[in-house]
C-alpha cells in the first residue's frame, strides 16, 4: 500500500529529473549573473538594498554581488558559498570560480540528457581536474630566490588583479601601493596591520601609503598636539562615571547639600582612577569609550594626550601595531604592557584632522589613505585594493606564478583534451566536457570585451599547440598576445583554488537527485 503523504502539508519535494533540472538551472543562472563582470572589460552591477536608507553599492567583485543576493535555490547557494570561501582564502578569482562551476554544470546537463550517469560524469571530472592541476604545476614560474624578478612578478600580479576593477585606470599607482604594503609584512598574511582609511575628496591618484598608523580621531581641547617618544596606554574602560549610573537607582537625601556630597564623592572616585592611569608613566591614553570633560581636564593638566571613542577596530589595531595590550583595570601598573611609538602628531587629510602615530614598534604596520570623488567609489576602491593585498600576501608565501589572460585555462584544456583521447569508455565524454568548460573562461573574457570570442579562442588553441607558447587574450588590442611580454601574471594559488573549488561544487550539485523543502514551523496560539 502506497503512503499517500509522508510529509506535512506545506513541505514540498522534487525528485529525480526535476530536482536535477532545478539545481542546474539555479546554478547556471547565478553563473550568468556574474559572468559579465569577468575580465578587464567586465561591467559593474548596482546593488540596492530594500532596507532603511536604500543603500547603494556599485561593484564588480563576484563575492560582494553574490553575498548581497537573497537566493531561494539551494544549488545556487552552493555557488554563493564557494565564491565566499574563495574570497576569504585567496581574495581574488571569486567570479571565475562561479563561472567555471556554472559551465561544468552546463556541460554536465548535456551529458545527463545523453543518458550518462552522474557518477560517471563525476569520476570523469575528478580525473580531468587532477590532470589540469598537473598541467598547471608544469607551467609555474618561481622567482622566489631573485628578489628583483620576484618584485616584478608581484607588480604584474597586482596590475592584473586591479585591471578588472575600478582602479584599472591608475593601476600602476595602486599596484605599487599594494606591493609596498605587502612587502612590509615580511611574509605574514595578517592584513590587520595594513589599515585602509577612506576620505572623500581629491582624485584616486592622490591616495598614498603612510608608514605608521593613522587614527581617525581629533585631539581633545587643551592637550598637547605633538608628543615624541610616546608611551601609550590602550584601554577599554568607562571614563564617564562622574554620574550615578545605576539604572533605576533612587537616592533619598534630606537636603541639597547631601546631593553635592555624593557628586563630590563621585568626582573623587574619578580623580583616583585618573591618577592610577597617569601613574603608569604614560603620555598618551587611548580609550574605546567616552571620556567626560572632568577626566579630560585632569589628563590635560598632567600633559597626557587623551583620545576618546577610538572604535574597537581602531584600538585593536593600535594595540597590535604599537605592541601594547588593551587594559581595563589599572591597579597593578607593572602587569600592563604599554605601547610605544616615536612620534604622535595631528595631520590634515582633505578637510579632516587625524592623529598620526609614526615610528611604531611593529615596523610592518602601514596605513593606506584612499581619496576619491564619492563614498561608493571609495568603497569599491577599498574592495579592489583588498583583493590585490590578499592575493599578494598569499603570493609572498607561495611564490609560484602563472601567466594570465586565459593562458592557464588553455594549458589545462589542452592537457585535459589529451587525456580524453586516451581514456576509454563513457568517462571520456565527461573529460572532454571539462575541457570545454575551461575554455569558457577565455571565451567570456573576450565576449565581455566585445571581441569575436569564437575566432580568438580558435586562434589561441592553435597557438597553444606550438611548443612553449605563452599566448593569451590581449583584450586591449583585441588579438592573441604574448603574456610574458605584456606582463600579465596571476598567482598559482588563485588558479589552483578556482579549479578545485569549482570542480567540487559542480560534483556536489551533480549528486543531487531530490530536493526536500521543509514546512515552516507553525507558531502555536498561546492565548
Amino acid at each position: 500500500m502506497a503512503i499517500e503523504n509522508l510529509f506535512k502539508d506545506e513541505a514540498t519535494e522534487e525528485k529525480g529529473e526535476r530536482a536535477r533540472m532545478a539545481s542546474f538551472i539555479g546554478a547556471m543562472a547565478i553563473a550568468d549573473l556574474v559572468k559579465t563582470t569577468l575580465g578587464p572589460k567586465g561591467m559593474d552591477k548596482i546593488l540596492q538594498s530594500t532596507g532603511r536608507g536604500h543603500s547603494v553599492t556599485v561593484t564588480n567583485d563576484g563575492a560582494t554581488i553574490l553575498k548581497s543576493l537573497h537566493i531561494d535555490n539551494p544549488a545556487a547557494k552552493v555557488l554563493v558559498d564557494i565564491s565566499k570561501v574563495q574570497d576569504d582564502e585567496v581574495g581574488d578569482g571569486t567570479t571565475s570560480v562561479v563561472v567555471l562551476a556554472g559551465e561544468l554544470l552546463r556541460e554536465a546537463e548535456k551529458l545527463v540528457n545523453a543518458k550518462i550517469h552522474p557518477m560517471t560524469i563525476i569520476s570523469g571530472y575528478r580525473m580531468a581536474s587532477e590532470c589540469a592541476r598537473n598541467a598547471l604545476l608544469e607551467k609555474v614560474i618561481d622567482n622566489k630566490l631573485d628578489a628583483e624578478k620576484f618584485k616584478e612578478d608581484l607588480m604584474n600580479i597586482a596590475r592584473t588583479t586591479l585591471s578588472s576593477k575600478i582602479l584599472s585606470q591608475d593601476k600602476e599607482h595602486f599596484a605599487k601601493l599594494a606591493v609596498d604594503a605587502v612587502m612590509r609584512l615580511k611574509g605574514s598574511t595578517n592584513l590587520e596591520s595594513i589599515q585602509i582609511i577612506k576620505k572623500t575628496g581629491g582624485a584616486l591618484t592622490e591616495s598614498f601609503l603612510d608608514e605608521g598608523f593613522i587614527l581617525d580621531k581629533k585631539i581633545g581641547v587643551g592637550q598637547p598636539k605633538r608628543i615624541e617618544n610616546a608611551k601609550i596606554l590602550v584601554a577599554n574602560t568607562a571614563m564617564d562615571t562622574d554620574k550615578v549610573k545605576i539604572y533605576g537607582a533612587r537616592v533619598r537625601v534630606d537636603s541639597m547639600a547631601k546631593v553635592a556630597e555624593i557628586e563630590v564623592a563621585e568626582k573623587e572616585k574619578m580623580r583616583e582612577k585618573v591618577q592610577k592611569i597617569i601613574g603608569h608613566g604614560i603620555n598618551c591614553f587611548v580609550n574605546r569609550q567616552l571620556i567626560y570633560n572632568f577626566p579630560e581636564e585632569l589628563f590635560a593638566d598632567a600633559g597626557v594626550l587623551a583620545i576618546e571613542h577610538a572604535d574597537f577596530d581602531g584600538i585593536e589595531r593600535l594595540g597590535l601595531v604599537t605592541g601594547g595590550e588593551i587594559a581595563s583595570t589599572f591597579d597593578n601598573p607593572e602587569s600592563v604592557k604599554l605601547g610605544h611609538c616615536k612620534l604622535i602628531e595631528e595631520i590634515m587629510i582633505g578637510e579632516d584632522k587625524l592623529i598620526h602615530f609614526s615610528g611604531v614598534a611593529m615596523g610592518q604596520a602601514c596605513t593606506i589613505v584612499l581619496r576619491g570623488a564619492s563614498p561608493h567609489m571609495l568603497d569599491e576602491a577599498e574592495r579592489s585594493l583588498h583583493d590585490a593585498l590578499c592575493v599578494l600576501s598569499q603570493t609572498v608565501n607561495d611564490s609560484r606564478v602563472l601567466y594570465g589572460g586565459g593562458y592557464p585555462e588553455m594549458v589545462m584544456a589542452k592537457a585535459v583534451d589529451e587525456l580524453a583521447k586516451k581514456t576509454p569508455g563513457k568517462r571520456s565524454h565527461a573529460i572532454e566536457a571539462f575541457s570545454r568548460a575551461l575554455v569558457a573562461i577565455p571565451t567570456t573574457i573576450a565576449d565581455n570585451a566585445g571581441l569575436d570570442s569564437a575566432e580568438l579562442v580558435a586562434q589561441l588553441r592553435a597557438e597553444h599547440h606550438k611548443e612553449g607558447s605563452n599566448a593569451g587574450i590581449d583584450v586591449l588590442t583585441g588579438s592573441v598576445g604574448d603574456m610574458a611580454k605584456l606582463g600579465i601574471s596571476e598567482a598559482f594559488k588563485v588558479k589552483h583554488a578556482v579549479l578545485l573549488s569549482a570542480t567540487e561544487a559542480a560534483e556536489m550539485i551533480l549528486r543531487v537527485d531530490e530536493i526536500i523543502t521543509c514546512a515552516p514551523r507553525r507558531r502555536e496560539d498561546r492565548m
